[in-house]
């Protein structure tokens, strides 16, 4: 036998046993690996009983929520100890569901666009080499927590990954770009293989835990291909991981919490409605930090219609983050017209005659699409 599976009350029961008979007659372990979990308990940590009507029964949560809900809250729970499991319990689950699930759709709605172009490594921009870089890390955690049965690992690692560093950083920062910008731009190209790389991944590593959610998003990618349980976790190059780009990007992603504190708060006093809205003033002292952003687009990387950098120190009621010293920032208000089609205010918006309510980067969008339009007809 391989592995042993049993609750803990058996370290002194059928694994102590059954080691002491197998030692005793053949001189070896009965078996390789012993792995043991607590009991599943109710939300309050009580023993569950019919009496006190706190059972919750598989059957059940599978005929509400589905067979992935309670995959997923087995492989968050830590087996370890003792397990809980509830109604509020089950909805945070369900809640954890639902952004991953929304973040596998997203991939899908904008992997439709993908038509074989893709960009090298050498032509890609920073942001998309940083969430190559960032797969080689969760790829060791991954391929090791699945080797050591450590499934509370591989799920905290993913849930981390898809929600903070793809749909709360990157995809908020790059939608923009994969909405508006021109068929031919490069930048848009290079965010459509990463995000190929990035869906391939993801889904692979969810397959074990989220069986079917996985199998619907990846036939839905391409409905011609195998089953994502026949397929081995993607090969991911040495060539990807980038210390130094990481430690750049953390400096810049610093600089974007101030930011975006600063703009909460705006919005918070309707002074504006969202950070398109803005234009404000970014005041850096720290040189490491400065260095670090100067050459980076901070107005996309922050959502802003625009952002001014100010080497120095910045006023005194500037917005500042205790935890984030030497960045200061000062809101203020975009000026110019709002585009039309990427909502960005800009003294731009009517400089192209032909497409006189946008900028001429959007000018230049629907200038193409319009040639494509044309060419099919």
């Amino acid at each position: 036998v391989v592995m042993y599976l049993e609750g803990s009350d058996q370290h002194r029961g059928w694994f102590q046993s059954s080691l002491l008979e197998s030692c005793g007659t053949r001189g070896r372990a009965p078996f390789d690996i012993v792995l043991t979990h607590g009991f599943v308990l109710d939300e309050n940590g009580r023993k569950m009983s019919k009496s006190l009507g706190n059972v919750t029964a598989p059957q059940n949560v599978i005929k509400e929520s589905g067979a992935d809900i309670l995959r997923m809250w087995v492989c968050a729970a830590d087996y370890a100890d003792d397990l809980r499991i509830g109604p509020e319990i089950l909805k945070t689950t369900v809640e954890t569901y639902r952004k991953l699930r929304n973040t596998l759709r997203w991939m899908l709605g904008n992997l439709a666009r993908l038509h074989g172009e893709r960009v090298a490594l050498a032509h890609t921009p920073d942001l998309e080499r940083l969430m190559l870089h960032r797969l080689t890390e969760v790829d060791a955690i991954i391929r090791g927590a699945y080797a050591d049965f450590d499934y509370k690992r591989i799920f905290a690692a993913l849930n981390t990954f898809m929600t903070v560093d793809l749909s709360a950083f990157y995809f908020d920062i790059r939608k923009d770009a994969l909405y508006c910008d021109p068929y031919s731009s490069v930048t848009r190209k290079a965010c459509l293989t990463v995000l190929d790389h990035l869906f391939r991944c993801t889904v692979t590593w969810l397959a074990p835990i989220l069986c079917f959610t996985a199998e619907e998003a990846w036939l839905a990618r391409d409905p011609s291909a195998v089953s994502v349980h026949l397929e081995p976790f993607p090969e991911v190059p040495a060539a990807w991981r980038d210390e130094a780009l990481a430690e750049k990007w953390r400096k810049v992603r610093q600089v974007r919490r101030v930011v975006t504190g600063a703009l909460e708060i705006e919005r918070a006093q309707k002074r504006i409605g969202s950070s398109l809205e803005a234009h404000p003033l970014v005041h850096i002292s720290d040189p490491d930090l400065f260095a670090a952003v100067v050459d980076v687009d901070l107005a996309e990387v922050c959502i802003t219609s625009g952002l001014a950098l100010v080497e120095g120190e910045g006023p005194a009621d500037a917005f500042r983050l205790p935890d984030v010293a030497g960045v200061a920032v000062v809101p203020e208000l975009a000026e110019g017209r709002k585009c039309a089609r990427s909502w960005k205010i800009s003294p731009a918006v009517g400089l192209d005659p032909q497409y006189p309510d946008v900028t001429p980067r959007d000018a230049q969008a629907l200038r193409e699409w319009d040639a494509m339009r044309k060419a099919a007809e």
